[in-house]
């Protein structure tokens, strides 16, 4: 074995459990993932900087500025981030402002909301409509047995579908720690639908009781964006809740290098995922939702939208700075990633 295909190796091997050996960085893989990092899009996230939204000292406009600043391709940002400020709460004139602020930078805006019940989507459709946006991310937040629960989402996603297709929008369904990513692509299956796909978080599988990279492997035909962030795995009585770290510290239990390869190779003929978005949440506290062990059909119990308090020890003024921080060196960490699995495919191909 060469000295390049070792590193590779141990690069994609960097915290994987299991047997998941990596492919060989042959001439033809490498040329395919050097196409894939140079059209690689990555986005801000608005919840790196929730404490700065939610006490008022950054904006939605601000975050524009951090995107282009760091020459991101855009930011995807929850309609209720900013309190008072938030998209939510702008009149029209306020949304023309920032869709024009986005624009005159050079950024996408993808929207997020917590929901998939109707009267939330039809909020975030009319901002989407107001910015000029396509992309929206939903999450369910549903109690009951899990039959009720996907029969719920699965009600949920036709009505997605039909004002997906009214408004020519697209829904990415994230999973977010309470449903398995085979039970998420079962009912992206029976809708079947062209503009209802997948949002591929980092680390909200480790809630429901998944590893993963099978759990990557069950979404991957749906995955069309991502959430990239770092992970502490929190064993709890038959399952394991998370905790968010900074991405790649020595704390950070996920094999992010090698989640970060697979969702770049994914699609045959072009890109599947259209972004890869920062979303740092250290301290970050989420409980186990699924357990090893369970009932058939398991009690799915209600779960408030994703918040983070601030840890112990830590003013209102201490968070704000760090988080600044924070997206500042996951923003370098991912780039020094991508950068090295860059010089190790043009290393195969100038040795071939």
């Amino acid at each position: 074995m060469n000295c390049i295909q070792a590193r590779f190796n141990a690069l994609l091997s960097n915290k994987v459990r299991g047997d998941h050996p990596p492919p060989a960085l042959t001439p033809q893989l490498a040329r395919k993932l050097i196409d894939r990092l140079e059209s690689l899009r990555l986005f801000a996230h608005g919840y790196p900087f929730l404490t700065n939204l939610t006490q008022g000292r950054l904006t939605p406009g601000d975050l524009l500025d951090f995107a282009w600043r760091h020459e991101l391709a855009g930011l995807s940002l929850h309609v209720l981030d900013g309190e008072q400020n938030s998209l939510s709460q702008m009149g029209s004139q306020q949304l023309r402002d920032f869709a024009g602020k986005a624009s005159a930078l050079g950024l996408d805006v993808h929207l997020e909301i917590s929901s998939t019940r109707k009267e939330d989507v039809d909020q975030v459709i009319a901002i989407a409509r107001a910015i000029g946006t396509r992309n929206i991310r939903v999450y369910s937040r549903y109690e009951g047995h899990l039959s009720r629960v996907m029969d719920l989402i699965e009600s949920d996603l036709h009505y997605l579908a039909q004002q997906a297709d009214l408004h020519d929008l697209y829904f990415d369904f994230e999973q977010h720690e309470e449903l398995k990513s085979f039970e998420i692509a079962e009912l992206l299956n029976r809708l079947d639908h062209p503009r209802l796909h997948a949002l591929f978080d980092f680390g909200n599988m480790i809630n429901a009781c998944e590893q993963p990279l099978p759990a990557l492997q069950a979404l991957a035909p749906h995955i069309r964006q991502v959430h990239l962030k770092g992970v502490r795995i929190v064993p709890e009585q038959n399952g394991f809740g998370h905790y968010g770290v900074l991405q790649g510290s020595d704390e950070d239990d996920l094999p992010g290098a090698r989640m970060l390869f697979e969702l770049l190779m994914l699609g045959e003929q072009a890109p599947q995922v259209i972004a890869f978005i920062l979303e740092q949440e250290n301290h970050y506290i989420a409980p186990a939702f699924r357990q090893s062990v369970e009932e058939q059909d398991p009690f799915i119990a209600y779960r408030e939208m994703s918040e983070t308090a601030l840890p112990p020890g830590y003013t209102a003024d201490r968070m704000m700075s760090g988080e600044q921080r924070w997206a500042n060196n996951q923003v370098r960490h991912v780039r020094d990633l991508l950068g090295e699995l860059k010089v190790l495919a043009e290393l195969t191909l100038a040795s071939s």
